[in-house]
């Protein structure tokens, strides 16, 4: 038995502190939570989180937002957002390989900065992937009524999602059938999630080389291709780039759900964690292909189908489909957004419950987040829960917000920029006394995390000082910007939370159930 990650010689019981009703696991160990073991291979977990990330909905809701601060620089700022991710992504493999727990973020930030840190950072993972999941059920509504309006030819039908009460409804509607799939278990959700992702991906390829054959052809504002658009060191203000960089971040977000299931995935310890690298690769060319082939196309006017364009910068599909792939073959793309908002509304509940539940487990939680279901081995309780957060969570931003999507994908990158990073320089932390001790750790424990954490740390701060200004974002509250409000708002909300955890449940917090540098504590009956 070793004590700790570093190899040093102790007893269990020293490890555990002496801690009634616990035993130390060994560093490939975690707290058995009930959940449906060896059940996602390295292909079902990259699909997984190509899912979760939703490459069809996110280009769609993104594009726009990177074309206005960083014009024919697109480019150049996805490869910039999939840089400090790329880096995190070794720092979760690294933790992983130790401690493959479904806590993921919360659990090792908790192992390497201590149970208050641990808790934000989970709590951070949690409101993320619940923001999100009211915004994709909004991305849903408004591709399916204009596919609606399209198949029926009529114009009013595809614009029902303004109405406000329509949108509302169906957007619970959409929640409630997410909710019910991702309920019944990780097998049944994987089987749909080959189709939708397999789908969405051929889609944009088509829509890829069909906008890039098409270009050229007097389309106002397309360009040629130019190497230049992959140039960070001209074009750029210090505030575009940064806020460029933001909604990239955003773009590649999700990838972490290949981790999320490790505790149900075969070889628990390797196979997550190639996933996820694969994943955020896979995404990465994606985006650079439709990206470049949008921008011969298009350009970044702000009249017309320029991606700068005001009026559908929010979705820039719904304006490009038609000019790009034909009034006959449209439809497929406003399909693949549809698929992509289904398949990934059913993923994204992976993290946000397994989270949970990896919280609960050890009692940072009340304890029916620890509950699974007995048929399904699924978080239960939390999944619901999940549900109707969003579902809430939608309704109130519907009905307070201007721009409901471009608020909480702003607002949304303050989150996992603070998340990520705490985990990635907790990696740093963590391994501390292996750092040097052979080349593997000083690239992929020590170098590659830090740089991924210093850089979303970076991020993070640059935003939260922007974000602040009345003008970012559809309005003000105060004369504070609506996205810092967001943002800021929910992570002092939950720091209150953790002062009442503190108080109802002190264990997780005085370091019984969960300790810092040390292998986890299985908690027993």
């Amino acid at each position: 038995m070793t004590d700790s990650q570093n190899g040093e010689p102790g007893s269990a019981a020293a490890a555990a502190g002496g801690i009634p009703g616990a035993r130390v696991a060994g560093t490939a160990e975690v707290v058995d939570k009930g959940l449906s073991g060896n059940s996602v291979g390295l292909i079902g977990g990259i699909t997984l989180g190509i899912s979760c990330v939703a490459p069809a909905y996110t280009l769609t809701a993104t594009l726009g937002l990177v074309a206005v601060v960083a014009g024919f620089k697109m480019p150049i700022v996805f490869i910039a957002g999939f840089l400090p991710m790329f880096f995190a992504a070794y720092a979760y493999r690294e933790f992983n390989r130790v401690a493959p727990d479904c806590g993921t973020s919360f659990t090792w930030t908790t192992k390497a900065f201590g149970p208050y840190l641990g808790w934000l950072g989970g709590w951070a993972a949690i409101l993320a992937t619940i923001i999100v999941l009211a915004n994709l059920a909004g991305v849903a509504v408004q591709f399916f009524y204009q596919l609606l309006g399209d198949l029926f030819g009529s114009e009013s039908l595809s614009a029902l999602w303004e109405t406000k009460w329509v949108n509302v409804l169906t957007c619970l509607v959409f929640l409630a059938i997410a909710t019910a799939v991702a309920y019944r278990g990780i097998t049944t959700t994987e089987k749909v999630q080959y189709i939708l992702v397999g789908f969405q991906m051929v889609v944009l390829v088509v829509f890829a080389v069909m906008a890039i054959a098409k270009s050229g052809g007097g389309v106002t504002g397309g360009a040629a291709f130019s190497w230049d658009w992959f140039n960070p060191l001209s074009g750029f203000t210090l505030t575009a780039f940064i806020a460029g960089l933001s909604a990239s971040i955003f773009s590649f977000w999700g990838w972490d759900s290949a981790l999320t299931v490790n505790e149900e995935s075969k070889d628990a310890a390797r196979t997550p964690g190639r996933a996820a690298l694969l994943c955020v690769v896979s995404i990465l060319l994606t985006y650079l292909l439709v990206s470049v082939a949008s921008l011969m196309f298009a350009g970044v006017g702000e009249e017309g189908v320029g991606l700068s364009n005001p009026d559908t910068q929010a979705n820039v599909f719904g304006a490009l489909a038609g000019p790009v792939m034909g009034e006959g073959w449209k439809l497929f793309l406003f399909l693949a957004v549809l698929a992509s908002s289904a398949a990934s509304l059913m993923t994204t509940f992976l993290p946000t419950t397994r989270t949970m539940l990896g919280m609960a487990a050890y009692r940072a939680l009340p304890a029916r987040f620890a509950q699974v279901h007995p048929r399904y081995l699924t978080p239960g309780y939390g999944t619901v829960v999940a549900g109707l957060v969003a579902g809430a969570f939608y309704t109130l931003l519907t009905i307070l917000s201007e721009d409901t999507l471009t608020d909480t994908i702003l607002s949304l990158g303050l989150m996992i920029c603070f998340y990520y990073s705490l985990t990635a320089l907790g990696c740093v932390w963590f391994f501390r006394r292996e750092l040097f001790t052979s080349a593997h750790n000083v690239v992929f424990k020590f170098l590659f995390p830090l740089i991924g954490g210093l850089g979303l740390l970076f991020v993070f701060l640059v935003t939260l000082r922007d974000s602040t200004a009345p003008d970012y974002g559809s309005g003000e509250v105060f004369g504070i910007g609506v996205v810092a409000v967001i943002g800021v708002g929910l992570l002092v909300l939950g720091a209150v939370l953790m002062l009442v955890m503190r108080v109802r449940q002190p264990d997780f917090f005085l370091g019984r159930t969960l300790r810092r540098d040390t292998p986890a504590l299985i908690l027993e009956d």
